[in-house]
């Protein structure tokens, strides 16, 4: 008997196992349809990051919100899929890359299964940064936002910085941000401060910098550093030289001394 026994765990642990695989894969390859055919009517998702359970009738909509652009899309899995009887547990995170270094998600999901469908989803997410001593604290979204959809929402942004180049407006405001990214006002604040770790000054000024750092190394001299700051979209030199100190740990002055030294370098026979 306690052998029959041992191959029913076996069996309800590989069934397990082989559904919420076939679950995933759909998710991955962004068939709603095939994602929500393995729910079972009494489905309970409990998403702990936004502190809210999600039935079957919310659900749809729900994933829909959240499910890959893209079968590329930068989701992590750090575990296999481990079945236990008739419940399965993934590991995963996605990163996204902010103005101080790269932040990640990290999730797991406790899965059960009834009736040969997915009954119960228990779903936790925290927040670290992937920089050594900087763990952050757990954050819950009151946004209505998961994890999915503000790594969506990371990459719009920072497609929005790079393609239109807003920050070159020195008047740019957080509002005209959200707006033209197609978010809210506190949507896009939450995701700078929460998420990102950062104001959206600071954000903005990031850019200006990387945009001022890029044409230095095209500038032939002699080099007006602060015209080509004002270039850049900042409207303060004082905050301009702060920025600047803060990311290289030098003064304009002698970045641009440094600049020189290596073009006569390599000018020289």
């Amino acid at each position: 008997m306690p052998d029959i026994a041992s191959d029913d765990d076996c069996q309800n642990t590989q069934a397990t196992g082989d559904l919420v695989l076939r679950h995933s894969l759909c998710w991955r390859h962004r068939d709603l349809d095939g994602v929500m055919s393995y729910y079972h009517p009494d489905i309970q998702y409990h998403d702990f990051f936004q502190n809210r359970v999600v039935g079957y009738a919310e659900l749809r909509e729900y994933l829909q919100a959240s499910m890959p652009r893209g079968v590329d899309e930068a989701i992590e899995h750090t575990d296999r899929i481990r079945a236990d009887g008739d419940t399965a547990f993934i590991q995963y995170r996605i990163t996204l890359r902010g103005g101080q270094g790269l932040v990640s998600f990290r999730t797991s999901e406790a899965i059960t299964v009834r009736d040969g469908l997915i009954w119960r989803v228990n779903e936790y997410a925290s927040l670290v940064h992937e920089q050594p001593a900087q763990t952050m604290r757990p954050t819950v979204s009151r946004l209505g936002l998961s994890p999915q959809q503000l790594g969506h929402m990371a990459n719009d942004l920072q497609h929005y910085f790079q393609q239109q180049q807003p920050y070159l407006d020195p008047e740019l405001d957080l509002q005209r941000v959200a707006k033209e990214c197609g978010y809210s006002r506190n949507q896009i604040s939450y995701l700078l401060n929460q998420v990102l770790g950062q104001s959206f000054y600071r954000y903005v000024n990031q850019a200006r910098l990387q945009h001022l750092l890029a044409a230095l190394d095209k500038a032939a001299p002699p080099i007006k550093v602060d015209d080509l700051a004002f270039a850049a979209g900042f409207n303060s030199l004082s905050a301009f030289y702060s920025a600047f100190r803060q990311h290289t740990g030098q003064s304009p002055k002698a970045y641009v001394k440094q600049i020189s030294l290596r073009a006569r370098a390599q000018d020289s026979p």
